[in-house]
């Protein structure tokens, strides 16, 4: 399931979760890993258990701003502490001159930031199996993780001003810099009875009547600060239902037709895989002209829109398309 899209109101159903559960669940079966969703359920739930992270404790001790990871303990200290703050992965080795001058200075970042985020140091020489499962190509590598996903990464050292503005953008785009445990969390947005009828329809499966209500919401307010990107994510559940798993394969035959991109890239999104939509149509931008690239182009755009700008992906997506385009 989508999981970088922000909650539709805090503790309310999700359009997201809801919509595809019920809607895309037999169609999308074989394209939805359910084991991973299922293993990223326990992780929230655990994560909900534990206390949070804080900069008191000791670091490289459990629970620290700054803690050392193992293979052992990425589960516990990476995948269920990412449902709290994001955590981010310092990839380095003892003999690798640039991750001593990274690390300090994200070591400092998370010191300062008192919780808000956790820094995961890995030892890429006695963790092999981890390097080799996030795909680490080089070092110093780091990678963020939100709800157990990768959301944002950047390989070799970089000045600390640059580092602290790819954590400041992380945490700005997650949690927003609320602390678990501490009351600092955003307050809850006012109750608005009017989105009771589209959830009610989420939950029966029925994205058409909720398509409607969130309509409805926009006639009446054009600016509700829900009905809009509610509805944007209700309609491309819809059209990544039409399409179908058969999408990517259509697309895959026809690379020049820019409709079977863009239902490809609507399947993909609509099953999780953010980057690989954006990727797809990012790639009919860069090899076409005229009015396939600007059909690609505003798809993608509105893609943009569906998952957010708070998503690192989306900025990061975004700068490649203005490659592409200039």
């Amino acid at each position: 399931m989508i999981e970088v899209m922000q909650p539709t109101r805090p503790g309310r159903p999700d359009p997201r979760a809801q919509a595809q559960q019920a809607q895309l669940a037999a169609s999308l079966a074989g394209a939805v890993d359910l084991a991973a969703v299922k293993a990223r359920s326990e992780a929230a739930a655990r994560a909900q258990a534990a206390p949070p992270p804080t900069a008191a404790a000791p670091a490289g001790a459990p629970g620290a701003a700054v803690v050392d990871v193992t293979e052992e303990t990425f589960q516990a200290e990476v995948l269920d502490r990412s449902f709290q703050v994001p955590v981010v992965l310092d990839l380095w080795a003892e003999w690798c001159g640039p991750c001593k001058q990274l690390s300090p200075v994200l070591e400092r970042l998370a010191a300062e930031g008192g919780g808000s985020w956790v820094l995961a140091k890995v030892d890429v020489d006695a963790n092999p199996a981890l390097a080799q499962g996030l795909r680490v190509q080089g070092i110093p590598a780091v990678k963020a993780v939100w709800q157990g996903q990768l959301v944002a990464e950047f390989t070799g050292a970089i000045p600390e001003e640059q580092a602290r503005q790819f954590v400041t953008e992380l945490v700005r785009a997650t949690t927003g810099g609320a602390i678990p445990g501490t009351g600092e969390e955003a307050p809850a947005e006012a109750e608005d009875p009017r989105l009771d009828a589209a959830e009610a329809a989420l939950e029966r499966g029925d994205l058409t009547a909720a398509e409607a209500a969130y309509q409805a919401i926009l006639d009446a307010e054009p600016d509700h600060p829900v009905a809009g990107l509610a509805l944007r994510q209700v309609q491309l559940f819809r059209r990544a239902d039409e399409a179908g798993p058969d999408a990517l394969a259509a697309a895959d035959a026809a690379p020049d037709d820019v409709a079977a991109q863009a239902r490809a890239a609507d399947f993909l999104l609509g099953t999780g895989d953010v980057e690989g939509a954006f990727e797809r149509l990012l790639d009919v931008v860069r090899r076409t002209a005229g009015d396939d690239r600007d059909q690609a182009r505003q798809h993608l755009v509105e893609l943009f829109g569906v998952v957010g700008d708070q998503d690192p992906r989306v900025a990061a997506a975004r700068r490649q398309l203005t490659l592409a385009l200039y």
